[in-house]
């Protein structure tokens, strides 16, 4: 009789055990590997963008305008001070935050964020030290001529030589009249543009537009309408960038100077609460046709190109976060790492991703926010053998 009811206990705890590791280690299946997600913080209100410093420490943005550190795997309580004001209202915030290429040695870090100017805001850079967990030596070193309170961009970015790109919106400028005179088609203002700059802000002599009139000559390409992911690729120097179309039309597009992208002249969406198109057409000659584009709209966030170790049949796929998708697109791309030849799905029931990125431990970390702004989390997908 004991017997009988100790193996009936030993039968339940293992159900129970069983259940439980179930719940915490679901294996996700994918093409070429499985994984599980884990989670490495929670507790954040709107995280927005994360990157590494090289001893490790993980750096957090929170929309409000906090900068936050994950360190040895633990959220840091307070905030790392020294962040500007910020202008959080609508879309306005905190947005990315980048260390300098060659951090070890200058300490340097960028932040980009909505900067208040009177009763409005503009997209600006502030670049900083961060020493002790506090950032010092804060400076200005940009900011954009154009004012708004939506479509800020945003996004940062160094490429291979040290040159510094910042995505900047349209400040949901109307689409009305004659599209061609759109401020994202104005090159006299930084509607809807990707700036590049020195990493000090100064310009570059080379830009394209340097010393022509009546153009700024910090714009890189322009033609965008909301930029929201903006990653250079490790294996060609390859400039990309998502952003969203209205309804319908987000696009993920290879950023070449003096490049036009076309928004609101050409295009796949339409009018909100409507069928009525926004667009010219489809295709004009002069204006570059997307990658990649989605309709109906899974609302990009965060881009990242994969080049770890931990899932070695994943590098070189362009990853592209989904706010209204609720998911990752995996893009595979073809030798040339420039057309994409199969999409797929990955990180599906986990919530509004708002960033995904490569850590330097060759996981992905991805950066999941709410709507209501409720307390939310960052994840990373682990191999599963």
């Amino acid at each position: 009789m004991l017997r009988n009811v100790l193996k009936l206990v030993s039968a339940s705890l293992i159900l129970v055990v069983a259940a439980s590791a179930s719940a915490q280690d679901k294996t996700y299946y994918a093409a070429y590997h499985n994984y599980r997600i884990a989670t490495v913080a929670d507790g954040l209100v709107h995280p927005w963008s994360m990157a590494w410093l090289p001893n490790g420490d993980m750096l957090v943005t929170e929309k409000p305008g906090r900068l936050r550190m994950i360190r040895d795997g633990r959220l840091l309580p307070e905030a790392i001070p020294g962040v500007p004001p910020v202008f959080y209202q609508g879309q306005g915030g905190l947005f990315e935050i980048l260390p300098h290429p060659n951090f070890e040695e200058n300490q340097w870090v960028y932040l980009s964020f909505a900067k208040p100017v009177g009763d409005n805001s503009t997209t600006a850079i502030v670049r900083a030290r961060l020493v002790n967990d506090r950032l010092t030596d804060v400076t200005e070193i940009f900011a954009a001529q154009a004012e708004g309170r939506s479509h800020y961009g945003g996004k940062l970015a160094f490429d291979n030589d040290g040159y510094l790109y910042l995505s900047l919106g349209d400040r949901q400028a109307p689409p009305s009249g004659d599209l061609e005179a759109h401020p994202a088609q104005d090159l006299s203002n930084h509607h809807g543009v990707i700036v590049r700059l020195h990493d000090d802000g100064r310009v570059p002599t080379d830009n394209p537009f340097v010393g022509q009139a009546g153009v700024l000559p910090e714009i890189w390409s322009y033609g965008h309408r909301s930029p929201q992911g903006l990653a250079v690729h490790p294996m060609t120097g390859d400039l990309w960038m998502t952003e969203h179309g209205p309804q319908g039309g987000d696009e993920l597009n290879l950023i070449t100077p003096t490049a036009n992208y076309g928004w609101p002249v050409v295009g796949y969406g339409v009018n909100y609460g409507s069928s009525a198109p926004i667009h010219e057409r489809q295709t004009l000659t002069g204006m570059e046709l997307p990658t990649r584009f989605w309709v109906p709209s899974i609302a990009t966030s965060g881009l990242m190109i994969y080049n770890g170790d931990k899932f070695p049949m994943w590098r070189g796929s362009i990853f592209v976060g989904a706010l209204a998708g609720e998911r990752i697109s995996r893009l595979e791309m073809d030798e040339t790492y420039r057309a994409v030849i199969r999409e797929e799905e990955l990180a599906y029931d986990i919530g509004r991703v708002r960033d995904v990125r490569e850590g330097p431990d060759g996981f992905i970390y991805i950066a999941i926010e709410d709507r209501a702004g409720a307390p939310t989390a960052i994840v990373r997908m682990e191999p599963i053998q």
